[in-house]
């Protein structure tokens, strides 16, 4: 059960994977939401009997709340959005719409995130359709950089919970090939992804914790609050 704050009453647990896209778009909402809870970092090889209790999907992101349980990522960068919102990440008097947000977010996902594991499987086991592999993501890579040459961000000229969400997927898309990457026909994607990953933010949402399970400890995450001990 999630523990007791004296000042905010029941603390969210977030069990979390470091280097996990889906675990990593969570962290980065609840970042910029300025939320806290308490982080469980795992292994996915040996999960807490606590996290499988809650969900037994057995997959992270998975946020405890007081009186349920959020196991997808996007509903988890929702929640956090919906608490509080302090760099206008959702549509407010924008003219933006959410459910045009949520759909280019749910497309890129479909289109891009099969074919994203397929490249990385072709180059970890050396096969030999890797270009092709790696042609199908730059079917979604071309039109994000089409987007990007409209605008600062993937939605609009404001940053949106669009580029938040999609943001970890290119991250792991460019680690794959780093020196194709890096040539690639892609200018303002490089522009744009480099300016998160040399962040504050993204410093502080990759920062290492220790395994859950190795001690129990429970740590805060977001909002700038220290370990409790």
């Amino acid at each position: 059960m999630p523990l007791q704050d004296v000042k905010t009453g029941v603390i969210p647990i977030l069990y979390s994977l470091q280097h996990c896209p889906y675990a990593m778009r969570a962290r980065i909402a609840i970042f910029r939401s300025k939320q806290r809870v308490l982080i469980r970092a795992v292994k996915l090889n040996n999960k807490p009997q606590e996290m499988l209790l809650a969900s037994p999907k057995g997959s992270v992101p998975v946020l405890v709340l007081d009186h349920t349980v959020l196991e997808e990522s996007l509903e988890i960068m929702l929640w956090a959005l919906a608490q509080s919102d302090p760099d206008d990440l959702l549509p407010s008097t924008k003219g933006q719409s959410l459910p045009e947000m949520i759909g280019l977010i749910n497309h890129f996902e479909a289109e891009f995130v099969p074919a994203l594991e397929a490249y990385s499987c072709a180059k970890r086991y050396h096969d030999d359709n890797l270009a092709a592999c790696r042609q199908r993501c730059e079917v979604v890579l071309s039109a994000l950089e089409e987007r990007l040459s409209k605008h600062s961000f993937l939605f609009s000229e404001s940053e949106s919970i669009v580029d938040l969400a999609i943001m970890p997927f290119i991250r792991k898309f460019a680690r794959v090939e780093r020196q194709w990457y890096l040539q690639s026909p892609y200018p303002n994607l490089r522009r744009w992804l480099d300016s998160y990953l040399q962040s504050r933010m993204f410093s502080k949402v990759m920062e290492k914790h220790e395994l859950w399970l190795e001690n129990r400890l429970d740590l805060y995450f977001g909002d700038a609050i220290k370990p409790s001990r």
